[in-house]
């Protein structure tokens, strides 16, 4: 089932194109960041058992100062009213204490692998605002896993708004999530989902940027007390060109969650400073945008 998906995630948006002529299409590779980020990250909740075994990396991690690695990358294809974006994301950091006289522990506080293929249609536009129905696939896992490796493929489908100077992206969307981190009994979940993704160019060299999500789940195949209620994740960040396509600046991420076994929230909070490589590549040409 799981190939079938992604198979049919893929073809999808060949099929739409099949008949527009690709001479003045879109086709860009952007690099929105490539960089690592040091951060004091505080983890709260870890009392309840719904968040120490969670399959979630951010809630079964410590509060510590820690360093990580990120890479947020996307195909971004266009032509008349459609836009076809393919983005994988993934962020990797892990702690190692090594204390004297005692035993070595390791404590993997980000773990994400996120591949996502997007396909919106521009039914209005109104001075280069768009505004049309969207469907879109994903497919998340991680490098290491806790105890097991996240699995899960998430089809959605809704309305955006898209391709603005500043907002990249505003959506609603009901979403399928297929949950097959235990292999032997996987879940199926539906949500509702609000997420977003702008960028703003405060002066000449200085950007602001957001993105994140808030997902509401509302219906289970069945109990599992790990799995979440509600679940958001908000990044904000202020990136300063230091040289060509290299920036430094601080960011803020948070992440807060419900899970169905838990009598409280859990949150993950990280204020920290990234180093990062961004860049838009236009493929159609040997020079970049």
């Amino acid at each position: 089932m799981k190939l079938y998906m992604i198979g049919m995630m893929l073809l999808l948006p060949l099929v739409a194109f099949a008949e527009d002529s690709p001479q003045d299409n879109r086709f860009n590779l952007n690099i929105r960041r490539i960089g690592f980020d040091w951060n004091k990250t505080t983890v709260t909740s870890q009392d309840e058992a719904a968040y120490r075994e969670s399959p979630v990396s951010a809630f079964t991690a410590t509060s510590q100062d820690m360093l990580k690695g990120v890479l947020d990358a996307a195909l971004e294809y266009g032509f008349k009213k459609f836009k076809w974006d393919n983005s994988l994301f993934m962020e990797y950091g892990k702690t190692t204490l090594r204390p004297y006289g005692k035993e070595v522990t390791k404590d993997e506080s980000a773990d994400k692998i996120l591949f996502s293929s997007d396909l919106a249609y521009a039914c209005w536009e109104l001075d280069g605002l768009k505004f049309g129905p969207i469907f879109r696939g994903q497919y998340q896992t991680e490098f290491v896993g806790n105890p097991n490796r996240n699995n899960v493929i998430r089809p959605n489908a809704g309305f955006a708004l898209f391709d603005h100077d500043i907002l990249k992206s505003l959506y609603v969307v009901g979403v399928y999530e297929y949950d097959f981190t235990n292999v032997d009994d996987p879940t199926s979940k539906l949500a509702a989902e609000l997420g977003w993704r702008a960028e703003y160019d405060i002066r000449d060299g200085v950007r602001f940027s957001t993105d994140g999500y808030y997902r509401e789940y509302f219906s289970y195949s069945q109990y599992v007390y790990t799995d979440f209620e509600r679940d958001l994740n908000l990044t904000v960040r202020l990136d300063t060109n230091v040289w060509k396509s290299f920036s430094l600046g601080p960011y803020f991420q948070y992440r807060l969650a419900k899970a169905r076994g838990a009598d409280k929230y859990a949150s993950n909070t990280s204020i920290g400073i990234g180093f990062s490589y961004i860049h838009n590549f236009d493929l159609r040409s040997d020079d970049a945008d």
